[in-house]
């Protein structure tokens, strides 16, 4: 029945400035201001995905990654996220190295995966295949 019918996502944040400031500035996605006046940002994310972001005064962080962001080169992905203020996260039963990424390549577990959050604790990652 939807097969054919275009989809997109979304994420909730409490302050939709700061998601502004933050997916906008501080990780150099392009916003569609389009919605802003009616409480939603639109990240317009490569590959031609958009994803809606709306406020949620009683929000709860998710405790899932909720965007992935496949990049060449980790190393040099998460030393620019460091550059901007943005620490990964650690986790416990996790091999992370000194730089917080998990190197799945090396242990045969998939790819190389450095985890992070918005300011709203939402959790975000970048990854190397």
């Amino acid at each position: 029945m939807l097969g054919q019918a275009e989809a997109f996502s979304g994420f909730a944040v409490p302050d939709l400035a700061e998601a502004r400031a933050f997916y906008g500035q501080t990780l150099g996605i392009d916003i569609d201001p389009e919605h802003e006046e009616h409480g939603l940002l639109t990240l317009r994310l490569a590959g031609g995905r958009d994803t809606l972001v709306y406020v949620k005064p009683d929000h709860q962080p998710a405790t899932y990654t909720i965007l992935n962001f496949r990049v060449p080169d980790i190393d040099a992905a998460v030393d620019a996220l460091n550059e901007r203020g943005v620490e990964l996260e650690r986790y416990e039963g996790f091999e992370q190295d000194d730089k917080g990424i998990m190197r799945g390549r090396a242990l045969n577990r998939g790819p190389d995966v450095g985890w992070f959050t918005d300011p709203a604790g939402n959790i975000l990652s970048v990854l190397q295949e």
